[in-house]
């Protein structure tokens, strides 16, 4: 990025603290005008408004407001998520973790797997792309070497923010225990029953039940053994196929008991096996918008050179950089999913149509910025028209709807490529 700030003409000036308050304040105009009139407001992108609004009133300064916003904007995209995954060995519990890592079990940085106990003690694997999401390997309770009794000191219980019981039979005395001692540490725990796309193989050949009837057998086997927990909901799954089966109801779940600034970090870091999924992260992403747009644009005192618009650069390149790796776009991603589906990579770079086909870099987000500043342009005068009296829009208020319109329409052209990728992985 330096370079081309070298040979770029700057084509904002600084302006006055006074001029700067005028700016925040036509910002704020800009975007109730807009609400009352639903040129931008949908169910998503106004999640944050309301705390922005506050942000403004209960600071002394603009100064002040930007600071917290784009504090705000660090803390969600900066949260640490640990998710510990326990269970006998060759309950799959390894390869649970490669699969919400999204790599096959054979890739290098996988946790290792087999019938026998490979996990001795608690093993940290960090996400591929998200380096702050973090899947915990336990070993299994009960075993000679993790005795009930001292499972809980050893484990350091406080590290995690969920666990995940799995077990690929019947769940235990020793799963009740541990869902208890988890429950008197106010943490989130789930029991899953792995392998059950063998089960369901396996219990056919043997009889005429269908699938239905097979899952709602081996669900009522396991949840009679959890009575004493009060009937918690045991999912079903498969690692191999996160698409079918319980899966998506888990990460639903998952998504719905988390705090706010845990559930960012989870919805970014699932691997993009579905459309729903999909839809998820763009709901997600899409909530960021409003805090984007005004941590980027509003006071307009960091122009783009060779822009009609200034804004800070680097929160812009930082947002689409995850989008494009929450959506699967980026060459490991696309990678993985090949060996995965067993399609080149070309295929699917050749169905992505977007500007971020390629990537996201200094580069191509300044060409991306250039493009359609008319049209955001032009919507802050069609949103002005129905309002009389108001003046000329200050020039962080332009800069605020512009990266408004600019965020939306980012998400929406990475949306349809991650749909493409889909579509010839055939994943639809």
């Amino acid at each position: 990025m330096g370079s081309a700030r070298s040979h770029l003409q700057i084509c904002y000036v600084w302006i006055s603290n006074e001029k700067k308050q005028a700016v925040y304040e036509d910002s704020l105009k800009l975007v109730a005008m807009a609400r009352s009139r639903n040129v931008y407001t949908d169910p998503d992108s106004d999640y944050y408004f309301r705390e922005i609004v506050d942000i403004y009133k209960s600071s002394s300064t603009t100064e002040a407001a930007t600071t917290i916003i784009k504090g705000k904007l660090e803390q969600l995209q900066n949260v640490t998520l640990n998710i510990a995954v326990t269970g006998m060995a060759g309950a799959g519990k390894s390869t649970l973790v490669n699969a919400i890592r999204g790599i096959p079990n054979n890739d290098p940085r996988a946790a290792p797997t087999g019938v026998t106990e490979t996990t001795m003690s608690p093993v940290r694997y960090d996400h591929p792309t998200m380096p702050n999401v973090k899947i915990w390997d336990l070993p299994g309770i009960g075993t000679t070497n993790h005795q009930a009794k001292n499972y809980i000191k050893q484990k350091k219980f406080e590290t995690y923010d969920v666990f995940i019981i799995i077990t690929s039979e019947r769940f235990k005395e020793n799963d009740v225990l541990l869902a208890k001692a988890i429950l008197k540490k106010k943490k989130l725990y789930y029991f899953v029953r792995s392998k059950i796309d063998n089960d369901i193989y396996a219990e056919q050949q043997l009889s005429r039940l269908n699938e239905a009837q097979v899952l709602a057998n081996i669900r009522w086997d396991c949840q009679r053994y959890l009575r004493d927990l009060g009937n918690p909901k045991v999912f079903l799954i498969s690692s191999f196929h996160l698409e079918k089966y319980d899966f998506p109801d888990l990460v639903t779940t998952l998504r719905e008991d988390l705090p706010e600034n845990k559930r960012l970090a989870l919805i970014q870091s699932l691997p993009v096996y579905s459309i729903g999924v999909l839809i998820m992260k763009r709901k997600q992403f899409r909530k960021m918008i409003w805090l984007t747009a005004f941590g980027a644009g509003a006071i307009a005192l960091n122009p783009v050179p060779g822009l009609s618009l200034a804004c800070d650069f680097g929160i812009l390149l930082s947002f689409f950089g995850k989008v494009h790796k929450a959506f699967g776009l980026d060459d490991e991603s696309l990678h993985r999913l090949s060996v995965r589906v067993n399609k080149p990579v070309l295929e699917f770079k050749s169905a992505m149509t977007s500007q971020f086909r390629d990537g996201v870099n200094p580069g191509v987000l300044t060409k991306f910025l250039s493009t359609p500043l008319v049209t955001a342009s032009a919507t802050v005068q069609y949103v002005m028209t129905f309002f009389v009296g108001v003046g000329t829009l200050a020039a962080g208020g332009i800069s605020v709807a512009t990266v408004y319109h600019l965020l939306n329409k980012g998400i929406k052209e990475m949306e349809e490529d991650a749909k493409a990728v889909l579509t010839v992985a055939h994943l639809v």
